[in-house]
């Protein structure tokens, strides 16, 4: 199976990726692993593609998968419940137990301690991320400064074209956000923004220093990512963080 892994100096038994679009059984628009179950796939095809996704991985529970709805509140993960929680974040203690975020363009965020006692993913939409997302996950570590971050595949900062409501939503918190700002080259009344600045200014702001990823761009890979911003119909990529429960076994 093809996957994204995070790349950062995590512990090995920290185990971080995102998945592609390959490999799995939906047909088009949402071929071929489209792991989400709220945009019009068959379901039948949904859950197909998630069995082969935990048993590619070896995960022996189910994902805590979530209901994003752009917003900030942050669950424990919990693989017993059947409920699947409104939520754009979620984390866990306990080892065997994956997080999980579904994204198209928004940034997925996957965090750990240095010790990886303790692990979370975020949704990051624009909306999200401004509200203070990652600020909402973060509190649940001990430390910011212990504390490492890897910003998974998102929409790039060429083609992100945003209105002034976004431009303003960040600029008015930080006036280091500009930087993350230019004007369209196709209209003066655009901005192009990137997200993973963006982010990686609030972390920083919040005491992290070990930020890593943010090399992608989900509208340009047409190959391996899902992009709603380029195909409108279309499926969910999910990116996953989980504690080995067999902490010497090499992945």
């Amino acid at each position: 199976m093809k996957l994204i892994r995070a790349s950062w100096p995590a512990p090995a038994h920290i185990h971080a990726l995102t998945t592609t679009r390959l490999d799995g059984i939906s047909r088009a628009p949402y071929a071929e692993l489209n792991l989400a179950d709220h945009v019009g796939d068959d379901p039948l095809s949904v859950h197909e593609n998630r069995t082969i996704l935990a048993h590619a991985l070896g995960l022996k529970q189910e994902p805590q998968w979530l209901q994003q709805v752009h917003g900030t509140t942050l669950v424990e993960a919990n693989s017993v419940s059947q409920e699947v929680p409104e939520a754009d974040a979620c984390w866990t203690a306990q080892p065997g137990q994956a997080c999980a975020v579904l994204t198209a363009d928004c940034l997925p965020v996957l965090f750990t301690d240095r010790a990886g006692k303790r692990v979370a993913a975020a949704h990051a939409g624009w909306r999200g991320l401004a509200a203070g997302v990652l600020e909402q996950t973060l509190a649940v570590f001990d430390d910011p400064e212990d504390v490492l971050v890897w910003l998974g595949p998102a929409i790039g900062p060429l083609a992100f074209e945003v209105g002034d409501d976004v431009h303003q939503a960040f600029c008015n918190q930080s006036t280091e956000a500009e930087s993350a700002f230019s004007i369209s080259p196709t209209s003066k009344d655009k901005w192009l923004a990137d997200l993973y600045r963006l982010a990686t200014i609030r972390l920083r702001k919040a005491g992290v220093a070990g930020v890593f990823g943010g090399e992608f761009c989900t509208f340009s890979g047409r190959e391996y990512f899902y992009s709603y911003r380029r195909e409108g119909v279309t499926g969910r990529m999910a990116t996953l963080i989980w504690i080995d429960s067999d902490q010497s076994r090499k992945y």
